[in-house]
């Protein structure tokens, strides 16, 4: 048996969280992240056989039972993940329809999943309901989006276009737009609902005064799609206090979708 040290998909979550935090994305034990595993991903790995721990989850998750997940923990700082995975990461495996997870690896410390798991199994399930190869849920707290959340408008249509008018790139990347969650106390079953069914709809769903939740194929596709929006946002920023003298209009937007193939949210550049 390798360690799970050497794994491959733990590489890519030590190598992005440690982008996150460099990012100013995950100050202190802020954001979280999950990834659905296959079973080749611990193939050699993880004696499965092997529960460690069980830790009640405190809700059903709709998953397919035995869904593996590799998750961040609780008060665990980002900054650290790089030096010591095994202490600030696990892999659970889901049981009892959901009200368990089963400890595989990790969590070393005597340690626990992220406080926001449900919001991030109810997401998982929402995006696999209409992309069954999305894999990846991303928590985190970039500095332009959450500012923007405070002085933009909250409805999500003007929020999106305002995102996509403020670089080319954006329509192309996120073109189902973004979804918009008003503040809701975090860390509980009521705000993992309300994500998940806006994730039904969008990747990138906005925490106003939080965050965002970002969803996807992979850990650079997700973590791309926020970074593009969280750059929009500090566009936004920058220029929204100045007299604009232009921007991207709507037909513009729409040669963009059209050229790359895209097809923006309906209704969104009527």
């Amino acid at each position: 048996m390798k360690d799970f040290l050497s794994a491959p998909r733990l590489a890519e979550l030590v190598r992005i969280c440690t982008e996150m935090y460099a990012h100013g994305w995950d100050e202190r034990n802020g954001g979280n992240v999950s990834v659905l595993l296959d079973g080749a991903d611990i193939d050699g790995y993880i004696d499965t056989k092997n529960v460690l721990r069980e830790l009640p989850t405190g809700f059903s998750a709709p998953l397919p039972e035995g869904s593996l997940f590799l998750v961040t923990g609780t008060g665990k700082y980002f900054r650290n993940v790089r030096y010591d995975p095994a202490d600030s990461l696990g892999v659970v495996r889901l049981t009892d329809g959901g009200k368990t997870a089963q400890l595989l690896w990790g969590f070393t410390g005597g340690g626990t999943f992220t406080s926001e798991f449900p919001a991030h199994m109810m997401s998982h399930a929402a995006r696999l309901s209409v992309d069954a190869e999305n894999r990846v849920v991303l928590h985190c707290h970039p500095d332009g989006l959450l500012a923007m959340t405070y002085v933009h408008d909250l409805d999500e249509r003007a929020f999106t276009r305002t995102l996509w008018q403020m670089e080319t790139e954006c329509v192309m990347v996120f073109p189902e737009g973004v979804n918009v969650l008003p503040w809701m106390l975090c860390g509980t079953n009521e705000i993992g609902e309300a994500t998940a069914e806006k994730m039904k709809t969008a990747r990138l769903v906005v925490w106003a005064q939080h965050g965002i939740y970002g969803a996807g194929r992979s850990l650079d596709e997700t973590f791309g799609l926020i970074e593009t929006a969280e750059k929009a946002a500090g566009i936004f920023l920058k220029i929204a206090h100045l007299p604009w003298k232009q921007t991207l209009k709507t037909e513009d937007l729409r040669r963009i979708a059209a050229h790359y193939g895209v097809t923006p949210r309906a209704g969104y550049l009527d």
